[in-house]
C-alpha cells in the first residue's frame, strides 16, 4: 500500500486520540504517584532542598481523620520501603483477627509419675509461640511447677519447638549481625529474647576487666581477653569486640576498654534458642532450690506420643501458663519496635487459617486476606516478614493512611493508637519532639533502616483536629538524620493545622 501525502506528514483525529491513549498509559503510573495534594510545607521543603532529595524519595501524606481527602499528598502511590511502620499493619491485623484479649500458652508435661515431689521421667515443655515469655514469666512458670509438686527431674529436658515451620530460620540477618538483639529469629518456644546483658566493670589492678552477665548460664563459657586502657572513654562498644562461636557455646571478648567509662554494659543475642532456653531452665530451676542434672533433647510431643513411648492418658499438661493479653504485647512491639515479637504475632495469624506448623508465607496471607476483608487494596503490598525487617518490604503511603483511618475507628481504637510511641515520652520517640510544638501530642510509629526513615501514627492538633500522617523517605542519607529532620518538620506543621 503505497502511503498518500496526507497519511504520512498529517495524522487523523483518530490517530491523534489513540496517541494521546498511549501516553496515558505509559505516564500513568508516574502520574499515580508524582501527584500532589496541597503544598508541601516550607519546613519540609527546607529538608527535602537542603539534602538534595529526588523527588521521587520520599512520600507524604497527612489527611484529618475521616475526611477521604488529604490535607496533603506527595507520592502517595508509590511503593517504598517502610522500615519498621509497616508494624502497625501487623498489629492492627493482630487486634482484629485474633482480639485483644488473646493469649499464647505454653505447656509444662510431666512424662512420668511424680512420687514424693520426684518427676520418674522426663520434662516436656511445648512452645506456642509466646512472644513475651521473658525471664521472670520463666520463673514464675517453673515456680507453678514446684507449687503442683515436682522438686526433682530424673530425666531430661525435653524441648517442644514444633510449632513453626523450619523455614521461619532460614535467611540471614540484613546487616549480617546475628548477634543483635533485633536479629533474633522467632521461634515457637523462646525464653528471655534470647539475649544477655554483658556488663563490664574496671578491675582494680588496673589492667583486667571484670565482666558479668545476666542472666548467668551455666552453658555459656566467656572468654575473656579484654585489657584497660587510659585512654578517653570514647570509640565504638568503648573498644570491646564481641565474638561467638556456637559449635562451643563460646562468647569472647577481646580489645582495649577505657578504665574512664567505669560500668559499661551491652546487650547481645547469644547461643541458639534450645540451648539458651535449656541454660535460663538449669540456671532458674537451681535459683528455685529444684534439682535436674539431666540432658537437653528436643523433640515434639506428638512425635514421643506417636511412639508409644508414654502412656498418652498421662499427657495432659502439669502447667499451663499465658502471655499477656495481645492488647498489651502491642505496646511492647509498637513503643520499643520489637522485630521478633512482631514475627511471632506474624506467624500466630498464619496459624489461624493454616495447619501447623506455622510460616511466613501463612501470616502473610492471613495480614492479606484480613485487608481484603476491610476493603484496604493491598495491590502493592510487598511483605517480608511483618516487622519491616526487610530490604525486600515494600507498601505505599495510601496503603499506610488506610491502616492507620482504620485503626482510630475500631472498638479497640484506645488499644492501638496507645501502643504507639507518644512523642518526646516514651518508646522510639522519647528523645524526639520534646519541647516546643508537638511535643506530647502525637502518637507515632517510627522507622528506620540503612537508607531508610518513616513516620506513621496520629498526630493530635492544637485545633483539636486528629490528623493521620505518613512520611517515608527511601535515600542513602535517610537514616543518618535527614530522613528524622522531615519526619519532625512534618509533625510539627500537622501540630499547628
Amino acid at each position: 500500500m503505497t502511503l498518500t501525502k496526507h497519511s504520512k506528514h498529517r495524522p487523523t483525529r483518530h490517530t491523534n486520540q489513540f496517541s494521546a491513549i498511549l501516553i496515558w498509559f505509559m505516564l500513568a503510573p508516574c502520574l499515580a504517584f508524582a501527584q500532589t495534594i496541597g503544598e508541601i510545607p516550607p519546613e519540609v521543603r527546607v529538608v527535602t532542598n537542603g539534602h538534595n532529595f529526588p523527588a521521587d524519595a520520599y512520600t507524604l501524606l497527612v489527611q484529618e481523620v475521616g475526611n477521604p481527602t488529604p490535607l496533603l499528598a506527595v507520592n502517595t502511590g508509590l511503593p517504598m520501603n517502610p522500615a519498621s511502620t509497616i508494624k502497625t499493619l501487623t498489629t492492627l491485623a493482630g487486634l482484629e483477627v485474633l482480639g485483644p484479649d488473646y493469649r499464647w500458652q505454653t505447656e509444662i508435661y510431666a512424662l512420668g509419675p511424680v512420687v514424693s515431689g520426684t518427676l520418674q521421667g522426663d520434662l516436656l515443655i511445648r512452645g506456642g509461640a509466646d512472644p513475651f515469655l521473658v525471664e521472670e514469666h520463666v520463673r514464675s512458670m517453673l515456680k507453678i511447677l514446684q507449687r503442683r509438686g515436682v522438686q526433682r527431674i530424673t530425666g531430661d529436658l525435653i524441648l517442644d519447638n514444633s510449632l513453626f515451620d523450619a523455614s521461619v530460620r532460614a535467611g540471614r540477618p540484613v546487616d549480617n549481625q546475628s548477634g543483635r538483639a533485633y536479629n533474633v529469629l522467632p521461634e515457637a518456644l523462646l525464653f528471655n529474647f534470647q539475649v544477655v546483658n554483658f556488663h563490664f566493670y574496671p578491675h582494680t589492678n588496673g589492667r583486667d576487666v571484670i565482666i558479668h552477665s545476666d542472666p548467668a548460664l551455666p552453658n555459656l563459657t566467656i572468654n575473656n581477653r579484654l585489657q584497660l586502657s587510659d585512654t578517653a572513654c570514647t570509640g565504638f562498644q568503648r573498644g570491646i569486640s564481641f565474638s561467638e562461636d556456637k559449635t562451643t557455646n563460646t562468647v569472647t571478648f577481646s580489645g582495649q576498654h577505657p578504665a574512664s567509662c567505669g560500668e559499661y554494659s551491652m546487650t547481645r543475642a547469644v547461643l541458639d534458642a534450645a540451648q539458651y532456653n535449656y541454660g535460663l531452665f538449669q540456671s532458674l530451676w537451681q535459683e528455685l532450690g529444684g534439682e535436674f542434672e539431666g540432658q537437653l533433647r528436643e523433640q515434639s510431643l506428638s512425635a514421643i506420643t506417636n511412639s508409644t513411648m508414654i502412656n498418652t492418658e498421662t499427657t495432659s499438661p502439669l502447667v499451663t501458663w499465658q502471655s499477656p493479653p495481645l492488647a498489651d504485647i502491642i505496646k511492647s512491639i509498637n513503643k520499643y519496635s520489637n522485630n521478633m515479637m512482631t514475627r511471632q504475632l506474624l506467624l500466630t495469624l498464619g496459624m489461624q487459617n493454616s495447619n501447623e506448623p506455622a510460616s511466613i508465607d501463612s501470616g502473610i496471607a492471613a495480614v492479606r486476606a484480613y485487608l481484603t476483608r476491610v476493603g484496604i487494596d493491598d495491590g502493592e503490598l510487598e511483605m517480608a516478614n511483618g516487622s519491616g525487617l526487610s530490604r525486600d518490604t515494600r507498601l505505599t503511603a495510601d496503603l499506610l493512611g488506610n491502616v492507620l483511618q482504620r485503626g482510630f475507628q475500631i472498638p479497640t481504637m484506645p488499644e492501638f493508637v496507645a501502643s504507639l510511641p507518644l512523642a518526646g515520652l516514651d518508646g522510639t520517640m522519647q528523645d524526639r519532639l520534646t519541647t516546643g510544638d508537638g511535643a506530647g501530642s502525637s502518637h507515632i510509629k517510627t522507622g528506620s533502616l540503612n537508607g531508610v526513615a518513616g513516620i506513621a501514627g496520629y498526630v493530635h492538633a492544637r485545633s483539636g483536629r486528629h490528623y493521620i500522617v505518613v512520611a517515608l523517605v527511601n535515600h542513602a542519607q535517610a537514616h543518618t538524620g535527614p530522613g528524622q529532620e522531615l519526619g519532625d518538620a512534618l509533625l510539627r506543621w500537622v501540630w499547628r493545622q
